[in-house]
């Protein structure tokens, strides 16, 4: 899909030398800084975090306690 966005002088020109160096299109470079956007945004992360601690049979503080006994 091709998209229209405004972008000032200042950030093409910083693009365009980022673009050179590392050897890539511009719009390779913005279509990674997208992909790098959303990963970082996704609320998967969240869904797959939340509950990891819900199939252990030991309850979370008691674990806890336990491990600090250690040291």
């Amino acid at each position: 899909m091709r998209t229209l966005v405004d972008i000032g002088d200042t950030e093409v020109k910083a693009l365009d030398r980022l673009a050179q160096r590392e050897k890539v299109s511009r719009a390779a470079l913005i279509r990674k800084a997208i992909d790098d956007f959303l990963a970082r945004n996704s609320s998967t992360r969240e869904v797959e975090a939340f509950g990891l601690w819900g199939d252990r049979k030991v309850d979370g503080l008691e674990y806890q306690e336990d491990m600090r006994r250690e040291w």
